[in-house]
């Protein structure tokens, strides 16, 4: 468990500079395939029934639609496939393969969990998402505030999660939702000044409810290597900026998530815990930069993990995580406004237009 002291939380010497990345673009071989729509204005595309991953795994230019995919995954956050018939094994393949066709590092593979268990008939690639587990863990690490489940997938990890697909095998006849929330959105409803003062800050992200657990004897620790070289260890614990570039896109995000970021290394206690908070809750008290998903049996939603928090519910299926780069901050990267031309939102374009007001 962490101590609230600042000593404990001094930033890690770790080599962040920017690699040179060129985002990349779609090149829309899917649109000639199938038709999708936008589900929210700034988050999630749903496609229309008849793609099947299992036809994209298998297409003479696969190469060419996981590329495509993958990039509409990160400019969306979250794409939903209804009524897939893959198994686990082509749902591995499919994820890891999405995060090569997006350029992840040749020694990221798909993660292990650190609590995945390994009489899994599934394997420790598998993260199973099951309501009686989480009955199990839910009196000794949950709250009775939904919203501070909202997270993105084991940020604790020096090399976390790129994309994540998850299939469910059961749901419940009602409830059971799963919400997504845009970071990049987060970030374009900081004021100027505000993105600037986070823009090469730091923070520490723990799995502390896995490391509770353990210490109940509820779960063993996997000490890796968990997907990577770079995540090995019981501590499950690692620094990242705050702000964070998508390499895929080259977008701005808030990087920074209510279950597993501690402190913001570089602030006192106190400052660290307002910061985290007014990001919380920009995240979750603007619903149009969320998304809210209804599951069936058998659908699949595939999400980039480098942008965007989400909170789950209860439900039953199998989710394959492909890891990725280790988070970086390139200070020439670009908000997603910016880059595609969007005006501010209409607060931001207001105050904006009040200090205009003063500085005359």
């Amino acid at each position: 468990m962490l101590v609230n002291k600042d000593s404990e939380f001094a930033p890690l010497k770790r080599d962040r500079q920017a690699p040179k990345v060129t985002p990349l673009s779609r090149n829309y071989s899917l649109d000639t395939l199938y038709t999708h729509r936008k589900v929210q204005p700034h988050i999630g595309t749903e496609f229309d029934q008849g793609i099947q991953i299992r036809d994209i795994l298998n297409a003479t230019n696969s190469d060419e639609l996981l590329l495509d995919l993958a990039v509409l995954v990160s400019e969306r956050n979250v794409v939903f496939l209804r009524n897939q018939d893959i198994t686990f094994e082509e749902q591995k393949q499919f994820i890891d393969r999405l995060g090569r066709a997006a350029g992840k590092p040749a020694s990221s593979g798909l993660h292990r969990h650190p609590v995945s268990e390994s009489s899994s008939e599934f394997g420790q690639e598998a993260y199973v998402i099951s309501s009686e587990l989480d009955k199990r863990n839910s009196a000794y690490v949950r709250s009775e505030l939904h919203s501070t489940q909202w997270h993105s997938d084991v940020t604790f990890e020096n090399a976390p999660s790129d994309y994540a697909a998850l299939k469910l095998r059961s749901s419940p006849p009602e409830g059971g939702d799963t919400l997504w929330a845009s970071a990049y959105e987060v970030y374009d409803r900081l004021s100027p000044a505000f993105q600037a003062f986070l823009e090469g800050l730091t923070a520490t992200h723990t799995g502390d409810g896995f490391l509770l657990l353990q210490q109940l004897g509820l779960v063993n620790i996997n000490p890796g290597p968990r997907g990577s070289p770079e995540n090995v260890g019981d501590h499950l614990s690692a620094v990242h900026p705050v702000i964070r570039t998508n390499p895929v896109t080259g977008w701005k995000g808030v990087f920074a998530n209510k279950e597993f970021t501690k402190r913001i290394n570089e602030l006192s206690k106190d400052e660290s815990d307002l910061v985290l908070e007014h990001l919380l809750n920009l995240c979750v008290q603007n619903h149009d930069l969320q998304v809210r998903f209804k599951w069936n049996v058998n659908d699949v939603a595939v999400w980039d993990n480098l942008d965007f928090d989400f909170d789950e519910y209860h439900r039953y299926g199998e989710r394959s995580t492909s890891v990725g780069e280790v988070p970086y901050f390139d200070p020439a990267s670009k908000s997603r406004r910016d880059a595609l031309g969007i005006a501010p939102p209409v607060a931001r374009r207001a105050h904006l237009a009040s200090l205009s007001s003063v500085r005359k």
